[in-house]
């Protein structure tokens, strides 16, 4: 293997602190590759290698970006548009070529990942592992408890039952409620129907949060690479979460 590398180098570089501390990952029975316990002086290939700790994939090619943009409304979230209209691919640099990870449809803003890493987007949107998402819901008028514990307890949409979701009144403004709203589902406009099934449409909606990932600075369009740590914590999470229900893929809020 011409381009092999000492396991704890690659781990070093994909975050997990020095090459002393990705050492004593190996020392512990931590570290695995292509599903044997590694040891140390094991060589990988970085491009080809399934490398993973406690059993969470670490992104190991050298060529992998991960961003996180602030996608503003009215802009597409696809790499390319039919119609001409912006998207969120023309708000991030043009190489190495990524894609978006889930969807936030059109009218839609906040946090969206995009990256050229298969494996985290397959594991983010696959819908058996449900990895929590937060919104910030601007409702019309005030919902009542039992509006609020529909919410939280699914609500029957046309597709079905939505599954269990977090909701909790964050704010009012005049005839405006503020509601953040976690599910784990990635069906087609989701929040806006929920919202709208219990008698309360959405005027504005905010994504937050994608996994344990937020970031309250980042202006809409603004974007900025993720660090190794929310990178690996978004990897725990999409390897550890299992979703209540089997949803369909993400198709947007």
């Amino acid at each position: 293997m011409a381009d092999a590398e000492r396991v704890q180098k690659v781990l070093a570089r994909a975050g997990f602190g020095s090459r002393r501390a990705a050492e004593e990952l190996v020392r512990d029975g931590r570290v695995s590759i292509d599903g044997q316990p590694a040891r140390l002086g094991d060589r990988v290939d970085p491009a080809v290698a399934h490398v993973s700790v406690d059993g969470v994939p670490v992104p190991t090619a050298p060529d992998l970006v991960h961003y996180l943009l602030h996608k503003p409304d009215r802009v597409v979230t696809t790499a390319a548009d039919p119609q001409g209209r912006r998207t969120v691919v023309d708000l991030v640099p043009a190489e190495p070529r990524v894609f978006p990870v889930g969807r936030l449809d059109y009218d839609t803003s906040g946090l969206l990942v995009l990256t050229n890493d298969g494996q985290l987007a397959q594991l983010l949107t696959h819908p058996r592992h449900g990895v929590p998402k937060t919104y910030l819901a601007e409702v019309a008028g005030a919902p009542s408890r039992a509006a609020l514990h529909q919410l939280r307890a699914g609500v029957v949409l046309d597709d079905g039952p939505t599954a269990p979701a977090k909701v909790r009144q964050v704010g009012a403004r005049g005839d405006a409620t503020a509601l953040e709203i976690t599910i784990h589902e990635g069906r087609n406009r989701q929040v806006r129907r929920m919202c709208e099934a219990v008698g309360h449409p959405v005027t504005r909606l905010v994504r937050t949060r994608v996994g344990p990932v937020r970031d309250e600075r980042l202006r809409p369009g603004e974007w900025r690479p993720l660090t190794g740590a929310e990178t690996r914590a978004l990897y725990e999470s999409a390897s550890q979460a299992v979703a209540p229900v089997t949803p369909a893929p993400e198709r947007g809020n």
